[in-house]
């Protein structure tokens, strides 16, 4: 089975069995609580749990594992941050419903070319419930919610950002980056600052005289959310580098560190990992036209279906689709059209209207349908590729522009909730 990977710290694998026991604590000590957040509480079952997890990722990908404690207590200060979102989140009224959790389920599946039964076997093998699978995509849902309704109402972006991004971004193609945060605490001291500094400086003097990787000194001392993936960031196109690191990485080649960074929040290290040429965007594109019936109060199902059959069945029989589609069709944007859908890429209008471009050769005409509008039928017209790489990269700058100040936004945002909360770590007092 692929990595089933969830956006938190459940990171589940099918790499063989789990090894940590015999270095987490003995039996008695493992339902003691090691950290209270607000009314809420974290075991030391769930602590280990979750670092073992962690660490069948590191034995996935070789290499030294880092030491126990180490891990131990990055995962704690995760699992921290995401009890204050998940308490947030339920004071505001995010809900997640048990139809939530099974179209999650349902979509990691299909990612990692599963059913869910397959799944499910999957990781019951691996030693997980599908339980604690499932709460723990409840967990992560609550919190993307919680971050997509701050971002909705904080965080925008003009057309004119849009333009002056691309125009100052001149770099194309993608960069892998790795972080490391030493951070500092709000309003420090001189000396808290001194100290901070040196300890990035002799951190990055290590990693250059070979005592320690790039990645083992993220996992030791970093305080960013990457930090138990070695404080890699990913892929990202050059326009997707924080601002406070682009002027930094324009100077750098492949295998660079960065001298330490002064930033609002500590002192940051940038490792230039690797870098690939942007390619161009050709996106395939269909034409199509489409009749919705939609069942109502005084249309039942039944009856909806039989008019979308004696529909096509005209159509067969030579009617014009378009002169059908004016007088019959109950999609009010597309009816006084004649249907039509115009040009359109994959998913635009949903996987259903997808499956039939896939099936249909053009003039072909589709079998009724149905999708949560209703019930439809659909006359392929033409496919095309195109060139969308100048569209494709306005969609991307835009996307970026949202995602950088969302970022920054809601990094500060969990700070402040975190800070408004009552937090008691017993790991490390």
């Amino acid at each position: 089975m692929k990595r089933i990977l969830l956006a938190t710290v459940f990171v589940l694998s099918a790499v063989g069995p789990i090894t940590l026991r015999a270095q987490a604590l003995p039996s008695d000590a493992l339902d003691k609580i090691v950290a209270v957040v607000d009314e809420d509480v974290i075991l030391q079952s769930e602590l280990d749990r979750t670092t073992d997890s962690v660490f069948k990722q590191y034995r996935s990908r070789g290499g030294e594992l880092p030491p126990v404690d180490i891990v131990r207590k990055q995962v704690l200060e995760r699992l921290i941050n995401q009890r204050v979102q998940m308490s947030r989140a339920e004071q505001t009224g995010i809900v997640v419903s048990d139809a939530d959790i099974d179209s999650a389920v349902e979509r990691i599946a299909q990612q990692n070319n599963l059913d869910v039964s397959q799944m499910r076997q999957s990781l019951i093998r691996d030693g997980f419930s599908f339980e604690e699978f499932r709460a723990s995509l409840r967990e992560e849902l609550l919190i993307q919610r919680l971050r997509a309704r701050f971002v909705q109402s904080r965080v925008g972006v003009t057309d004119t950002e849009v333009e002056n991004f691309l125009s100052n971004t001149m770099q194309s193609g993608e960069i892998r980056l790795a972080h490391i945060l030493i951070g500092l605490p709000e309003s420090p001291t001189p000396e808290q600052v001194e100290t901070a500094r040196a300890k990035a400086d002799k951190i990055r003097v290590d990693i250059v005289a070979g005592k320690l990787s790039f990645a083992d000194a993220a996992i030791r001392y970093s305080e960013t959310p990457q930090a138990l993936e070695g404080g890699d960031l990913g892929w990202r196109r050059y326009d997707q580098i924080p601002s406070a690191f682009s002027e930094i990485v324009a100077t750098m080649k492949k295998g660079d560190i960065s001298q330490p960074i002064r930033g609002p929040n500590g002192f940051h290290m940038i490792n230039f990992a690797d870098a690939r040429v942007e390619s161009t965007v050709m996106v395939k594109e269909f034409k199509a036209r489409h009749i919705v019936i939609k069942p109502s109060e005084l249309l039942s199902e039944d009856k909806a279906r039989e008019r979308i059959d004696a529909l096509r069945k005209r159509i067969v029989g030579g009617a014009d689709f378009a002169e059908l589609a004016r007088q019959y069709s109950e999609d009010t944007t597309t009816a006084n059209l004649g249907g039509d859908l115009g040009w359109f890429r994959s998913e635009q209008y949903g996987s259903a209207i997808d499956k039939q471009m896939a099936i249909l050769k053009d003039g072909e005409l589709s079998e009724p349908f149905r999708t949560d509008l209703g019930w439809h039928i659909v006359l392929r017209e033409n496919e095309r590729t195109m060139d969308r790489t100048k569209e494709t990269r306005r969609e991307q700058a835009r996307e970026t522009l949202v995602n950088r100040k969302a970022e920054e936004e809601y990094d500060k945002f969990v700070r402040e909730i975190r800070s408004e909360a009552y937090i008691e770590n017993r790991l490390t007092g």
